[in-house]
């Protein structure tokens, strides 16, 4: 009987496809191992065998595999079943989440190579295309489809190919490229014919006239009494020589090389003791551990600065001690600097870390060292991917700031919530998950309310220190007294003063990266748009151009108006660039960092400015929202938050709950160590019932408000969202797409369907888009409403001119 394998295929198609094996393949794989297959014409995918069985396919003949990839599987049974929940959950091909959950080392890319068929003599068969590449393979053994694109200065040559293999001038193979290559450290050793004690006088001699061989060898000679092994970059140092002396004694035969594979992240910490939690982190500890042993699920609402931190890190060496492994989630990169450093002075070097900033060939290295369950992967700590690592016995996943919107994936698919689905990991896992956060979001602190959660408040700041002295500015007042300097209010600027006399720091923010979002003409009014977008072109002064924060088209900045010529150019709005240079010029003494998009574009681009602030080589900090999540700088005094009006006005169900999250959040920067810190808050309306909430930090005000809100419109946590977005560069066919659909979903759902409606910005990268909105009620099934949609879907995809529209599901848009 054949056998065959049921596979996943890195590609955005929902179903599974079945190959057949051979009976010696088949009782050789395993779920989880990957194999090269071919798929369509020519092209040979890394796919993931799911199940091993002997049904041959009903519709379709299967074909063989190309080769087996691994000797032992590289995903386990649990991230298969998460993976598949995923899919289901977030209405997204299971290819999907295979080709977002690996990293992209894993996924072989075939390329096709075209070789050129020496028997062929007949050039004048040829046009002038095809006669391009077949010249180019005569002065090139071999050609990939990008060089022959590149040739030929076309995206589309697969005919020309295809014509050139019909009439036998060229023949194709695929090849599969292995693309992690693990990191070799080069060391240096004797050669086995010196390895007796009494070779070193008789070397000493051959190298006698080599004066700097000879000092090598000395110096090789005092490194090895150490009985340590010698990396050839070492010798080089310490002798003093370049690295063609150390390779000419490699050719004598008197040393040799070898190489020894490392990993490329690793940390040598000090395993120092836990600092002892005071009585508050220690009652808050306690009902955590009496919360877990009812509930799988708890949520810590500990305010800024009451040492979360510390209470997560005894809950996780409790869990190292029974031999577990332990998440901890970050919404941020930036975050992870300080944290790694924190928990590396208690953990040493049982920590890996997981996020996109990394290479390659880093995230395969940290990939195998959790799925081999090594002391060093005992404790991972990443952003929202790292979700998808293959852990083996996961005792503990930690989400801290659970509230933050960075935990959502937008785009590409799946768009799921890290927190949701590391809760589902951790019941598969039957592990524990505390969520923490100062700011809880709605949804987690209703769960806890209702007792789905477990709940612990920790209201205590470490150390006794006080919560910041929250004022508010009105700046509607300060311009009509004409007491504003520049985007400064007297007020402000003399708080900046102070904390500056006194050596502390001041972090400032502003959530809008660039000089100027607007630039205007005086005389007729137009400004600057993305030729692509629906937007206008945001002013970077530091580069004197004009940039796209949608699609990253930048053109220099015009001395004139476009539309009309004028030379008068104003900008509007104000961005962190404008307000770093505005301090430059009123505190030049002082030294201005910035802390935005722009400035951390690099591997290690957050820790030189976090570093340098922590070092206090900067005084005043000015940055986006990146300030806000969690970071601790212990001699900040002040803080200061230039627009928060930006923020409360925003077409969003959900504007106020993260205006509020994301003022109290940056407001728990200041007076974290020593004494009471303060936050200014410049606004033109301090009237407003959520800045009040902020200044006396009322959080269980603004959830009542909120919730009542949500209630009365029909938002969660009382209601499910699923949003459908479509996309097209046509936009009669995006409007008939839209139109029909939501016609469609009106028939199902009634008046639970919102729109059609265009975004705030409607068109991004030359395409529109357009949405509609699914509100699903507290009793309604979720599963029967995804069945109907996917219906819909299918049908709206089967009608010819509806076929080329992006059709995009969001479920939990939030």
């Amino acid at each position: 009987m054949t056998d065959f394998i049921d596979v996943i295929l890195p590609i955005p198609i929902q179903k599974t496809f079945r190959y057949s094996v051979t009976k010696a393949e088949a009782d050789f794989l395993q779920a989880g191992c990957r194999v090269a297959v071919p798929f369509g014409s020519a092209k040979i995918y890394t796919a993931l065998v799911l199940k091993i069985h002997q049904d041959p396919p009903t519709l379709y003949e299967a074909k063989e595999i190309h080769q087996i990839l691994d000797d032992a599987p590289i995903v386990n049974e649990v991230q298969l079943q998460h993976w598949q929940w995923i899919s289901n959950y977030y209405m997204c091909p299971l290819g999907d989440v295979y080709r977002a959950a690996l990293p992209s080392a894993f996924l072989l890319e075939s390329e096709t190579i075209i070789y050129k068929n020496a028997t062929f003599t007949e050039e004048a068969l040829l046009n002038d295309d095809e006669f391009l590449i077949f010249e180019a393979l005569q002065h090139q053994s071999q050609l990939t489809i990008h060089q022959i694109a590149d040739i030929l200065g076309k995206k589309k040559v697969l005919p020309i190919i295809n014509e050139l293999i019909n009439k036998s001038a060229v023949y194709i193979k695929e090849e599969i490229y292995e693309q992690y290559k693990p990191k070799l450290v080069k060391y240096v050793r004797l050669h086995p014919n010196y390895a007796n004690e009494n070779s070193l006088e008789y070397l000493l001699e051959v190298v006698s006239r080599a004066k700097k061989q000879r000092e090598v060898l000395l110096c090789f000679f005092q490194m090895n009494a150490a009985k340590k092994p010698i990396k050839s970059k070492e010798l080089e140092l310490q002798s003093g020589v370049s690295s063609a002396i150390i390779k000419a004694l490699v050719d004598k035969n008197i040393l040799e090389f070898y190489h020894v594979q490392t990993d490329r992240v690793s940390y040598q910490g000090e395993t120092n003791q836990l600092k002892e939690p005071n009585e508050f982190q220690e009652k808050a500890l306690e009902e955590i551990r009496e919360s877990f042993e009812e509930k799988e699920i708890t949520l810590l609402h500990g305010i800024t600065s009451s040492g979360k931190t510390e209470v997560y890190t005894k809950l996780i060496k409790e869990v190292l001690a029974q031999g577990k492994q332990a998440l901890f989630l970050l919404p941020e990169i930036a975050l992870t600097t300080q944290i790694i450093s924190r928990l590396q002075n208690y953990f040493g070097n049982f920590i890996t870390v997981f996020h996109s900033k990394y290479s390659m060939n880093e995230r395969v290295e940290a990939w195998n060292n959790v799925l081999e369950n090594k002391p060093k992967a005992q404790i991972v700590l990443g952003a929202r991917s790292s979700i998808f690592l293959p852990f083996s016995n996961l005792g503990l996943i930690v989400v801290d700031e659970e509230h933050e919107t960075s935990y959502k994936q937008f785009e590409p698919s799946p768009r799921y919530n890290a927190r949701d689905a590391a809760i589902v990991l951790s019941k598969m896992h039957q592990a524990k998950i505390l969520l923490g956060s100062a700011t809880p979001s709605l949804e987690s602190y209703f769960n806890a309310q209702e007792g789905k959660y477990g709940f612990v408040e920790l209201n205590r700041r470490y150390g006794e220190v006080q919560l910041p002295k929250i004022e508010l500015i009105d700046i509607k007042e300060k311009h009509r007294k004409r007491e504003m300097n520049g985007h400064f209010s007297d007020r402000l600027l003399k708080m900046i003063s102070e904390a500056l006399e006194e050596k502390e720091q001041v972090i400032l923010f502003q959530n809008r990266r660039g000089f100027s979002p607007v630039v205007e003409c005086k005389t007729c009014g137009t400004s600057p748009q993305c030729p692509n977008c629906d937007v206008s072109l945001t002013y970077h002064k530091y580069k004197h151009e004009l940039k796209c924060h949608y699609c990253n088209y930048q053109r220099a900045m015009p001395n004139s108006c476009g539309a009309c010529g004028s030379a008068a150019l104003d900008t509007k709005g104000f961005g962190t660039e404008q307000i770093e240079l505005e301090l430059k010029e009123l505190f030049p003494q002082y030294t201005i960092g910035r802390m935005d998009l722009d400035t951390t574009r690099g591997k290690y681009g957050y820790q030189k400015i976090i570093g340098a602030f922590e070092a206090r080589e900067i005084d005043v900090l000015v940055g986006t929202q990146m300030l806000s999540k969690g970071l601790d700088f212990d001699n900040v005094s002040l803080v200061g938050i230039l627009n928060a009006d930006m923020m409360l006005n925003f077409p969003d169900f959900r504007a106020h709950e993260r205006a509020f999250q994301l003022m109290v959040q940056v407001s728990g920067r200041a007076g974290r160590s020593k004494k009471q810190g303060s936050v200014a808050i410049q606004t033109y309306n301090p009237y407003h019932q959520i800045l009040q909430q902020v200044s006396i930090t009322n959080y269980t005000e603004m959830y009542k408000e909120q919730l009542q809100d949500r209630w009365q419109y029909h938002y969660p946590p009382y209601y499910r969202l699923i949003k459908i977005t479509l996309k097209h560069k046509d936009y009669q066919k995006v409007d008939a797409g839209i139109i029909w659909l939501a016609k469609a979903l009106q028939n199902v759902f009634g008046e639970h369907v919102l729109g059609p409606s265009s975004p705030a910005v409607s068109r991004i990268r030359n395409q529109y888009i357009k949405n509609v909105m699914i509100k699903i009620p507290p009793k309604q099934s979720l599963g029967k409403t995804k069945g109907h949609v996917e219906k819909i879907k299918n049908t709206f995809q089967a009608v010819s001119d509806f076929r080329p529209i992006r059709f995009i599901i969001d479920v939990d848009n939030y």
